[in-house]
This record gives structure tokens, sequence and C-alpha cells, in this order.
């Protein structure tokens, strides 16, 4: 069962490029700031009283800092963080087997924690609120419930789909936070903060010109930061400029946008094959050859938040951005529709 988790501190061994740019304190967390002022306020209460902190749910989407900000608080705590995701855990000996582990004040974190079973959640419950473990024991006739008592710890859990968890599991959570994307001036921080880590030289107008066509999402920031490194070290002498930036995220025809080749395809697909719209995700799917779940996570929702598409009862619309991006004349009636 061990096997089948993640025990990490801090220092603990990840990927060295993604280890090595995870901040590890509030103060060098650039963006969020509401979040960050809500939780460094909790742990500091936390802290004068000697108590241990209250239940923590982050959301939002992908790639914007959640579990970063887990082991940030699990920092600031001074205690160790246990960390798995919901699918991980199968059966209710498995979250046991997590949370008989833990000591007091420690953070368990469970991402996409809206994938928990429900038979899991439910012995979960108590042992939010009491801190107390029931388990059945054999079948049948032999059944027997086995309650474990737990130290007070600290469930931080993370989710990309908050409209899925369910109401009893977060009514538990003390404080419920959501992370939304961000602005090129709070990337650019990012950016500069990362390369400074990595020993790349880039100025503030080639960190800006990365951060501008990171969809607002540090993750996808630190990944291009990546490859202009290796771009910048063989073409450009190791020194990353607005120029070099742009040269090198043409290659991966990403542009000023930030829009990669399957952004481009989606709009161009709805505009000349299906008119504008509405037109269904499943057909749109289709037209481009993707999976309707791919563009409904990972597409869908930047093109929507730039005003390029709109959800509808009837299914997917394109507007005027989308034809001017493309470059084809806005039809009147999308100018009467919207």
């Amino acid at each position: 069962m061990a096997d089948n988790f993640v025990t990490s501190t801090l220092d603990a061994p990840d990927t060295p490029f993604d280890i090595s740019l995870r901040p590890p304190m509030f103060s060098e967390f650039a963006g969020q700031e509401k979040v960050c002022e809500r939780l460094e306020l909790m742990v500091q209460a936390a802290q004068q009283r000697g108590d241990v902190l209250d239940h923590v749910l982050l959301s939002g989407p992908p790639g914007l800092g959640k579990t970063t900000l887990a082991y940030i608080i699990a920092n600031a705590m001074s205690v160790n963080i246990k960390s798995t995701s919901g699918p991980t855990i199968e059966k209710a000996g498995d979250l046991a087997g997590l949370l008989t582990t833990l000591e007091r004040g420690d953070v368990l974190f469970i991402d996409e924690i809206h994938r928990l079973q429900p038979a899991i959640e439910e012995y979960l419950y108590p042992a939010m609120e009491d801190y107390k473990l029931d388990i059945i024991i054999d079948q049948g006739p032999n059944a027997r419930s086995v309650r474990l008592n737990l130290p007070k710890f600290t469930l931080i859990g993370a989710t990309t789909r908050s409209g899925m968890i369910s109401a009893p599991l977060r009514s538990r959570f003390g404080m419920a936070c959501r992370l939304d994307y961000y602005v090129a001036e709070e990337l650019q921080q990012i950016l500069q903060r990362s390369a400074r880590l990595l020993n790349i030289e880039i100025d503030a107008e080639g960190a800006f010109e990365i951060a501008a066509r990171s969809r607002g999402t540090p993750r996808v920031a630190n990944n291009l930061l990546r490859w202009v490194r290796d771009y910048a070290q063989v073409k450009a002498a190791n020194r990353v400029t607005r120029d070099v930036a742009d040269r090198a995220l043409a290659m991966l025809d990403i542009d000023a946008d930030g829009f990669d080749e399957m952004d481009k395809r989606i709009l161009e697909a709805m505009i000349h094959k299906f008119q504008g719209g509405p037109v269904g995700l499943n057909s749109l799917a289709v037209a481009i050859g993707e999976e309707a779940g791919t563009l409904e996570e990972v597409n869908e929702p930047y093109l929507i938040m730039q005003g390029y598409l709109k959800r509808t009862p009837q299914g997917r619309v394109a507007l005027p951005p989308a034809y001017r991006k493309v470059g084809v004349p806005v039809p009147n009636r999308v100018g009467e529709l919207f």
C-alpha cells in the first residue's frame, strides 16, 4: 500500500526543474495576493494560538500554484507534508495508512480531491471533524468496526473541478480559496525569479514576451522558459531577449496571443466548417481530430477567458475576436447577437 503514495517534505526530491522553481515561502510567491493574504493570516493566527491550522480547499485551473501553496503552508507551519491524489486512494485501508502516519499539525495534501470515491469521502468526514477513523474489518457476520484516534492534522485539498466536490465535503473545509489566471506582469516576475534560479540571462522584455504567451499560467510560463533557454543556448549565445523569445516560441507555433496550433484549428473549424456556430462539443472535436475532453479541459477555458468563444445552451459560438483572429470579416448576425 505504501508504494501507492508519495510522502514528502519541502526539500524532498521532485523533478529537478520543478522543485528548483517552487517558491518556499509566501514572500516569494508572485500573484494571488488575496489568497496568500488570507492563508498567511490563518497561519499566523494558528501559530499564535499554538493550534493546528484549519482544513483548506484550493481550487482553480491546472498550473496556477495549488500544490506550491500547500507546500508553502506546511513550511510556514514548520510541519511535514504528505501528498497523494484522489484517484490513488482506492480503499479505506489506504486512507487509514496515510492518516495514521501523521503527527500533530502535519499536512495531508490530496490533489484532485474531487475524484475521491464516495465511500472514501464518508470515512474522511469524521477524520476531518473529530480526528477519528472508523474502519470496518471483515465482512458478513464477522464484520466489526475499529475506531482509530488520529492526531489533529490539516487536510489541504486541491481541485480543478470545484463543482464536482460534494457539499458535505466542501462544508468541512475551514477556508476555501480559488486561484485565478495571472496577468502578464505577474508571470514576468515569476519568470525572472525562475531565470535567476536556472542561471538564465534574460532581460525584462524577454521575460515579458514569454509571459504574454503563457496563457496566464505559471506552469506554462516555466515550461516555455525551459524551451527558450534551450533555444538561446544553441542559437543566441545563452542570452534571452525579446527577439530571441519571439523566435524560440515561433518554432513552437505559439503566436503573440499565446495561441498554439490546436487553438487556431478550433477557431478555423468553428468559422469555416460551422459558420461560427452554435456547434456541439463532440461535433467540434470530430472536426479537428481531438478528444472532446481535451478541448473542454485544455483549450476552451483560455479561449473563453480571452473572449474568442462562448458556451451557450445550443453549443459553442465564435465571438467577433475569433473572426478577426482568423482573418475573416465579422458577419452582421454576430454583431446583432453579441
